[in-house]
């Protein structure tokens, strides 16, 4: 599909014991760490093969019923839509980890199995032990980012951005990431923002079969691209709002990420202020919308301190730096608003 991608930073060495995480922010592009997660136990049993990962996966399963996504082999691993794109093509259930498992190996050898994928699913809730002997150490640098597990077969998670930055580790089979930097949003064509297959809007190309006809525009994204193979125990850096389509290449697949914010958590997300502007502004007049970006780039997107510089520091109140007890003042003072 991406015949020359561009170059995708690469870091050699890295430990899970010293993340370089001050390097990857510093950096925001796209970076593999080689190797990050390679004495992870995960990773040592699944070079044992298929059966030993599993039966590893299965000895720290806490037993807790996990959430994941079946379709038939129509859908060709790619939880999507239905033609209309009025509803998924899967379907969400609830069972075991040790029958999805068993599921799964069941169809192994097959072409076109069936597409089981347990999708972000919390290590500490349905593998509470697993971490003892895989994990990052977010916590030395005071970062709370509890990691989620991906399990499935030839799974192609369809291209998306999260607000999130992410390290996503590979821990058994290979997976191959294809990113865009968030300029290309009108490019890849994001679809609904519900229902969408994983919480997120997702590109309505088929990056399989990319049809150029009535996606002209990804022809222009295509260029952009970087593209990544994980082996293994390798891991990837992709920052914040950055896009990315994620293919599950061997039979089965098991991946871990981490997600962490930049902000603090009393930081709301700006999804809900997408939502508001859409509300409030995008079918106004064009002269109002035109008016309006200028007073969200004075206020919102230009310099942080620009609005309030010129007003004496008590008088600044939400033009200066948002804490903890603003926050909570302007949560208030929405939700009442928005009640009336």
């Amino acid at each position: 599909m991406v015949p020359h991608p561009a170059s995708i930073r690469v870091l050699e060495g890295c430990r899970g014991d010293a993340l370089p995480l001050a390097e990857l922010l510093d950096a925001a592009v796209p970076t593999v760490l080689k190797g990050l997660a390679g004495d992870w136990g995960l990773v040592r049993a699944g070079r044992n093969g298929t059966q030993a990962a599993m039966d590893y996966l299965k000895s720290h399963s806490s037993g807790r019923p996990v959430q994941y996504s079946y379709g038939g082999p129509e859908v060709g691993g790619r939880p999507f839509y239905n033609d209309d794109l009025s509803a998924l093509n899967c379907e969400v259930r609830r069972g075991g980890l040790d029958q999805v498992l068993d599921e799964i190996a069941a169809h192994l050898d097959e072409p076109r199995p069936p597409t089981y994928y347990v999708a972000s699913q919390q290590v500490d809730a349905c593998l509470p032990a697993m971490r003892a002997d895989n994990d990052l150490d977010f916590a030395a640098h005071g970062i709370q980012a509890p990691p989620s597990i991906w399990i499935g077969n030839r799974v192609t998670a369809s291209c998306h951005y999260d607000a999130p930055n992410n390290i996503a580790v590979c821990g058994v089979g290979r997976r191959r990431f294809t990113l865009f930097p968030p300029d290309q949003i009108g490019n890849l064509y994001p679809g609904p923002l519900d229902p969408t297959p994983g919480g997120q809007a997702v590109s309505v190309v088929d990056f399989a079969r990319p049809d150029f006809e009535r996606f002209p525009r990804f022809a222009d994204a295509l260029p952009n691209a970087q593209v990544a193979v994980l082996e293994p125990g390798d891991a990837i850096f992709i920052p914040s709002m950055w896009w990315h389509h994620v293919e599950g290449l061997e039979a089965f697949n098991v991946l871990v990420n981490y997600w962490w914010m930049s902000m603090p958590a009393w930081v709301p997300t700006p999804m809900h202020a997408l939502y508001l502007a859409m509300w409030s502004l995008r079918d106004r007049p064009e002269c109002e919308k035109q008016a309006w970006r200028e007073v969200f780039e004075y206020y919102v997107f230009g310099p942080a301190g620009r609005a309030g510089e010129h007003l004496p520091e008590a008088a600044r109140g939400m033009l200066a730096p948002v804490d903890e007890t603003q926050a909570r003042q302007l949560r208030a003072m929405l939700l009442a608003r928005l009640n009336r």
